[in-house]
């Protein structure tokens, strides 16, 4: 990735909390209003609470703004450093649930997720473009995922594609990866057919709810906007703050909100397509060796062994993506993808 020698600075770190946990009280949220008018961006991190290098990114920038080291010139930009601190708060992925599923407002909020998500639809709803910055368990390049082509079906109606591939090849890594509301849909409706014995009820109603797979981006394509979701790299990788930092900037540039320089697309772009998602159907269900995503497999290759020792085969070339060794039972294991016919 381009980046200037002030971007590839190390962000201010986020303390994680030392003290006993505490149920969070309260989102926090930042807005910067340009004094012209101009699109509405949000900028999210943490919405999974050990994907911290997009709150690093994010809180390293509004302490710039907020000395006048940098402008917001047009429209407005809020960030939210933090999007689910419960999780964050506990170092790990969620909290009561994953907040990146089932994404909608709760007239009866079941968990604490559903009431950071009655705070944050209403945040998504007067915006324009979403900027959502995760990293991933296992090693890998960076990569962007997009919604789908313009369309009107019923799954997911688009109408903004060229704006949110723009906006996805202006985040800096080339590779692009499309398909996952359709992907989800799929492993919704095998849950649904076979549906884990040892899941709790709640769990089980929501990883077998048609409205799973929708996450901020799904959200924002549904309520008129569009966003991608930038994975920024490992865990732990020190690089995926810089990378976080500069696909912020990046899309200032990009939506006219800041005067900083636009670096070009990458040339060498990549467009992967995920096509199925495979759910770990027990404890000991194991990965035959330690995968990193988009490490590519061919067809009939052994991916990993369940429980009873049968194979899990990839269908056809393509590539292993989102493995998780640690997986909860009933819940994705690795997804699967292949190149952009």
């Amino acid at each position: 990735m381009n980046q200037t020698p002030h971007e590839q600075n190390p962000a201010i770190a986020l303390p994680l909390p030392t003290h006993p946990v505490q149920r969070p009280a309260h989102l926090l949220s930042l807005t910067f209003h340009g004094l012209a008018p101009g699109p509405r961006l949000l900028v999210l991190g943490a919405v999974h609470g050990n994907e911290v290098c997009g709150a690093q990114a994010i809180t390293a920038l509004i302490e710039e703004f907020t000395r006048g080291e940098r402008a917001i010139e047009r429209g407005t930009v809020t960030f939210v450093p933090v999007t689910n601190p419960l999780a964050y708060q506990l170092k790990q992925r969620t909290g009561e649930r994953n907040l990146n599923r089932n994404m909608a407002p709760s007239a009866i909020p079941q968990d604490f997720e559903d009431r950071i998500a009655n705070v944050l639809c209403p945040l998504l709803d007067s915006h324009d473009v979403l900027l959502d910055l995760h990293s991933f368990h296992t090693g890998g390049a960076p990569f962007v995922m997009i919604g789908p082509s313009d369309n009107r079906g019923q799954l997911e109606p688009f109408a903004h594609a060229a704006e949110e591939m723009q906006l996805a090849l202006h985040t800096g890594p080339h590779r692009i990866v499309e398909g996952w509301l359709e992907t989800y849909a799929r492993g919704v409706q095998r849950r649904a057919a076979a549906p884990a014995t040892d899941a709790s009820r709640r769990a089980q109603t929501l990883v077998t709810n048609p409205n799973y797979g929708v996450g901020t981006t799904e959200y924002m394509r549904a309520r008129g906007g569009y966003g991608v979701t930038l994975e920024c790299g490992q865990h732990d990788d020190p690089q995926a703050v810089g990378v976080a930092r500069h696909a912020i900037l990046q899309t200032l540039a990009l939506l006219g909100l800041s005067p900083l320089p636009l670096v070009a697309e990458p040339a060498d772009r990549e467009i992967l397509r995920l096509v199925d998602v495979t759910d770990r159907e027990d404890a000991n269900d194991t990965f035959i060796r330690e995968w990193r995503s988009f490490d590519a497999v061919s067809a009939g290759e052994v991916i990993g062994r369940r429980q009873s020792g049968m194979p899990v085969k990839a269908p056809q070339d393509g590539f292993v993506v989102f493995p998780n060794p640690r997986a909860e039972v009933g819940q994705e294991w690795f997804y699967f993808a292949q190149k952009r016919a």
